[in-house]
Formats: C-alpha cells, sequence, structure tokens
C-alpha cells in the first residue's frame, strides 16, 4: 500500500486488522420461505446459515505484497496432445489454438475419459479443467461412442463459456451444442432441441424443467459431466443433481469436477459415479500468483479512494466486488458519472444485459466491472489487472473466489481489499 493511500485513511495502521460481516444487508426474502432448486428454504434454516457467515477476519492473512518470482507447479506433464491419438481435425483445432501441451489436469484427465472410466477431477479455476472433460467427449462423439452428453453448471455464464469452448473445438467438426439456462427464453431452447445436439449443457433448474416438458429425453444420455459441483451444491441444486442424475441411463459415463468436496458430494459420488478414477492436481498457492494488501478506509472517503486507485494507468482491468445487487448498481452509476468506463453484473439484470456487459469489459470496452459473488461466478476474463473487494466478502471461501478472477493460469495479479 503506498503513501497516497494511505493518507486517505483515519485509522493507525497498528490497530489490529479486522472485519466483521456487516457489508450484506438481509433481504426480505430471507426472512420468508423461498423456493430454491425445488426445494423449500425456511426462515431458521437462513438464519443459522447467516450466522455461520458472520465470521471476523483476520485481514493481516491476506497481505502478501512479495509475489515469488515464478512457481513451479509440481504436476509432470507426461503427454502431449498428439499422444492421445485424437481425430486428425480436433488435433489440428487444437493446435491451432495455441495450445502445444495438455494442462496437469488435462494430461491426467483426458486417457481416463477416453478409456471409458468415471472420473472426479479435484481442481481450482483456471487449470484447463474445461478442455480437460471437452476434448475425450469430443473425440468419443467422433468416434461414435458417445450419443448425448450432458453437462450441469451452476450459473448461466458458466455454461454459455462451455458451450464457447466447445464451439471452438469443433469448429472443423459436425459436432452441435445447445445452452440450457434460466433467465433465457425457453421457446428458443425448445426449438434448439428439435434439432440433435451432441452437446447439452445447462443449468439444473431449466434442464430438469426441459425433462419434465419432454423436449430431453434422458435415455439418449451416455455421459454426464457435472462442473464445479461445489458450487452447484451451495446455490442450493443438490436436489435437481439427483432428480437428473436418477432419471439417467445406468450405463452412462460420468464425470464430476470440483474444488473442493463436501459430505453431500462425497454422497453424490457414492451413489451416482461406477468406480470412479480420483484426480487431484495440485496447483499453486493463489499466494504465490497474487500480490493481496488491505486498503484502509472510512465510510466518508471509500469512494474517493476507489477513484484515486482507478486513475492509475496499472488499473487496466479491474473487477469491483460489492455485496447487494443495489449497491453495486448504484456504484456503477457512480463511477460513470466519474468518467469511468464501467458495466455492472448483478441478479437484477436481465440475461442479455448480463451478457453484454460481460461482452463489453472482455472486449476492454469498459475497463471496469462491478459484481455481486453470485452473479460473477463463472466468470472468466483474461488479463484482470486488479480484483478489488470494495464490500468485504462474507467468508475466506468468498474471498478466495473473488481474487481467484486474477492471477490466472501463469499470469500475475493484485488483490485489493477495502477495510473500514
Amino acid at each position: 500500500m503506498n503513501k497516497t493511500t494511505q493518507r486517505h485513511s483515519r485509522r493507525s495502521s497498528s490497530r489490529s486488522p479486522k472485519w466483521q460481516n456487516r457489508g450484506s444487508e438481509k433481504s426480505s426474502q430471507s426472512r420468508m420461505r423461498t423456493k430454491r432448486g425445488g426445494h423449500t428454504s425456511h426462515p431458521s434454516r437462513n438464519r443459522n446459515r447467516n450466522r455461520r457467515n458472520e465470521k471476523f477476519f483476520d485481514v493481516s492473512r491476506y497481505i502478501n505484497k512479495g509475489v515469488a518470482p515464478e512457481v513451479q507447479i509440481v504436476d509432470v506433464v507426461q503427454n502431449t496432445f498428439s499422444d492421445f491419438n485424437l481425430n486428425a481435425l480436433l488435433t489440428k483445432t487444437i493446435t491451432g489454438l495455441g495450445f502445444s501441451s495438455p494442462t496437469p489436469i488435462q494430461d491426467k484427465i483426458i486417457p481416463n475419459v477416453l478409456e471409458g472410466k468415471d472420473v472426479i477431477g479435484l481442481s481450482n479455476t483456471g487449470t484447463g479443467k474445461t478442455a480437460a472433460f471437452l476434448v475425450p467427449l469430443i473425440e468419443k462423439t467422433i468416434r461414435g461412442e458417445h450419443n448425448q452428453t450432458l453437462i450441469l453448471a451452476p450459473t448461466r455464464e458458466l455454461a454459455i463459456q462451455i458451450q464457447e469452448e466447445l464451439n471452438a473445438l469443433t469448429r472443423y467438426s459436425n459436432i452441435s451444442g445447445v445452452v440450457c439456462v434460466g433467465g433465457m427464453n425457453i421457446n428458443g431452447q425448445i426449438k434448439a432441441l428439435n434439432r440433435k445436439s451432441n452437446f447439452i449443457i445447462g443449468t439444473p433448474g431449466r434442464i430438469l424443467d426441459l425433462i419434465g416438458r419432454g423436449k430431453i429425453q434422458p435415455r439418449f444420455i451416455t455421459a454426464a459431466v457435472l462442473d464445479e459441483a461445489d458450487r452447484m451444491l451451495d446455490m442450493g441444486f443438490i436436489g435437481d443433481m439427483r432428480k437428473i442424475l436418477s432419471g439417467l441411463p445406468k450405463e452412462r459415463q460420468t464425470m464430476l469436477f470440483s474444488a473442493t468436496m463436501p459430505e453431500n458430494i462425497k454422497k453424490l459420488v457414492a451413489d451416482f459415479l461406477s468406480n470412479p478414477v480420483a484426480i487431484s492436481v495440485a496447483t499453486q498457492d493463489i499466494s504465490n500468483q497474487i500480490e493481496q494488501d488491505v486498503v484502509r478506509v472510512t465510510n466518508e472517503n471509500k469512494f474517493d479512494v476507489l477513484l484515486e486507485l482507478l486513475s492509475r494507468e496499472e488499473f487496466s482491468r479491474v473487477l469491483i466486488f460489492g455485496a447487494m445487487k443495489h449497491s453495486v448498481e448504484r456504484l456503477n452509476k457512480q463511477l460513470r458519472q466519474n468518467g469511468i468506463s464501467a458495466e455492472s453484473i448483478h441478479g437484477n439484470k436481465s440475461h442479455p444485459q448480463r451478457q453484454r456487459a460481460l461482452k463489453r469489459f472482455k472486449d476492454s470496452e469498459a475497463r471496469v466491472l462491478v459484481a455481486t459473488d453470485v452473479a460473477a461466478r463463472g466468470i472468466h476474463v483474461e488479463n484482470v489487472s486488479h480484483v478489488i473487494n470494495y464490500d468485504a466478502p462474507k467468508t475466506q471461501e468468498d474471498y478466495v473466489h473473488r481474487i481467484g478472477r486474477t492471477g490466472r493460469n501463469k499470469n500475475r495479479g493484485k488483490a485489493l481489499t477495502f477495510v473500514v
């Protein structure tokens, strides 16, 4: 933290740096019974969940100004893509996309999927796991070994990203895919499903809806992928996931990818995967990839401090996290009024609005993207220079997820957390 930023602070840096989860306002929905993932959420359960989130954080844990010069990943890549005996056009496509060798998780997952094994992949985002399951499943589709693949993802944004990667990998083939997610017109998705699709990619709620309408025929699905299973669990989709998997043919290939393995995911694995190969890829610690620091502010100068930071040239592509939908939108408007090219993503925006905002951020038409935690899940944008926690995260897991949007792959990143 430099002297310019410190001048904005009214607190002594010698005080114990702790903050409480007080940035999140309880909405009226959290005091009522609400439907989520097909299940009823009771007020008492919400209160218990909120109490678990009300933790004090030792901010000093998140100060790491000295980034290691280079981080060695312990996993040894043993193969090249040519060693997998893939279809010539698929290999050509992979090479054309600039990939000379697989990442560690791809190196270990691809051969097992090609052999028809059920797979558990434990890895963080940014490790290449999407291609780890797409490449072998595309190959098996080309060979005629799979009729149809279903991929479940926690958010619309992640589902669309998977579809984009599928399109890139199948540009020289006749393989097709369709995205089925909430927040988009279901009639267009039904029309697309009337045509033969090799891959169906969607969120659990919308997939279950389309199965109920008879527009997705589970008996044709011969492979299933659960991507970011722990996130789907966090978002209340465990019931939908179980219903969907229960209706699929017993003779199928199933893959599950997750950063963590909570008890409900372990039970899901036990019930729906057959003798899976579990592969855990050691990844570099985020503290070695991301320079982390705190910025002490007051409620009065908080926005001014943000403007001062954004005036610096090195803040070239910035993702800012806020606690609530209305505060995120308010911050976005304030930034625009001060000449900052900004966009926002939150739950009150329609799907087309969120996609336009994300596209402008990816295309560098907007330098800043302001987002809530839930809306930001599945957002993967290259070369994010900084992540700013304008409002404190609720949990350590949220903190890790937020700052993981920068410092991806071999890039360096910086994360700043505002502390009142």
